[in-house]
């Protein structure tokens, strides 16, 4: 059985990403290194790359590299053109200028954000407006699509390594103009060598992390979908899921609330805010008895 309404102080704790806290101590006896460089390098060829301390300042920097002034305006644009758009994007925009959902004559930057895994449609027609393009892949590091054009049509893709690998600190900036970046890593000395050896010591399970999350999106489809709950986004060819999200019209359930209950059990999770639509976990260190603990909490909320 699982316990559900446990002690606040008796929670479990699953999060969006895939670190654990057993990642603690065994991130920290991992041995130095630098696979992962080996493997950037053949993936993005002459491409120029650095890493950063997080996702947020991979995004700082790249719009440092734009010329921004207080009245111009980033323009943010999404898979699926909802309004929603993580605090952690716009707080960074906010310290350059100001941003829109929609393109303005006083836009000079376009960011796309490749949503929770899947990539933003007709990415290649962005190009037509002329306008520095920022890609925000931090869901989506193994992602891909038909044309092959996500992380390779904006002047800068952004990525974050805790949204896929299980640890808890990293990002990446990549630059597709020669010669753009300072080649100086935005990390210190120790963490980056902490990032490297973590994130070295599971790329070579890439294609097991990949097929997990897709195996994982299945299983929550499948039991989420018994109770009329159907996933938002359609798993296609290419799409590495960064979460489980469900629609819930019809349904009459109250989201905030559910955000709370499911908080209450231990599950990071959120409303997918301007849609009746939840998303929880689907990483890879996930169990089925894990998910069907996710799938007994939703169950216990509707009854």
């Amino acid at each position: 059985m699982f316990v559900l309404q446990p002690d606040q102080y008796s929670l479990p704790c699953y999060r969006i990403g895939p670190f654990q806290t057993r990642d603690l101590s065994i991130n920290h006896c991992l041995p130095d290194s630098d696979l992962i460089d080996n493997y950037l390098q053949e993936r993005f060829g002459d491409k120029d790359y650095i890493y950063t301390i997080n996702g947020r300042k991979a995004i700082n920097i790249a719009l440092s590299l734009c010329n921004l002034e207080e009245n111009d305006v980033v323009t943010i644009l999404t898979t699926t053109g909802n309004f929603y758009i993580s605090g952690c994007v716009t707080s960074e925009i906010d310290k350059y200028c100001k941003w829109s959902r929609k393109i303005l004559p006083e836009t000079k930057v376009i960011l796309v954000n490749h949503e929770f895994g899947y990539p933003y449609k007709e990415l290649q027609k962005l190009k037509d407006y002329n306008l520095p393009i920022i890609e925000d892949c931090a869901h989506s590091f193994f992602s891909k699509d038909t044309a092959d054009t996500i992380g390779n049509v904006g002047d800068f893709v952004i990525y974050s390594f805790p949204k896929m690998f299980p640890l808890q600190i990293g990002g990446l900036l990549v630059s597709n103009i020669p010669n753009k970046l300072e080649k100086s890593n935005h990390i210190g000395i120790e963490e980056l060598r902490h990032v490297k050896n973590v994130v070295s010591s599971y790329i070579s399970s890439k294609e097991k992390i990949i097929n997990d999350r897709i195996s994982n999106y299945k299983y929550l489809s499948e039991k989420f979908t018994a109770l009329g709950l159907k996933g938002r986004y359609q798993l296609e060819d290419g799409v590495i899921p960064g979460v489980f999200m469900f629609k819930t019209e019809g349904h009459k359930i109250d989201l905030p609330e559910l955000k709370k209950y499911y908080y209450a059990h231990g599950v990071q999770c959120s409303v997918f805010y301007g849609e009746e639509a939840f998303f929880i976990p689907v990483h890879q260190a996930l169990s089925e008895q894990d998910m069907d603990y996710f799938y007994e909490i939703i169950k216990s909320f509707i009854k």
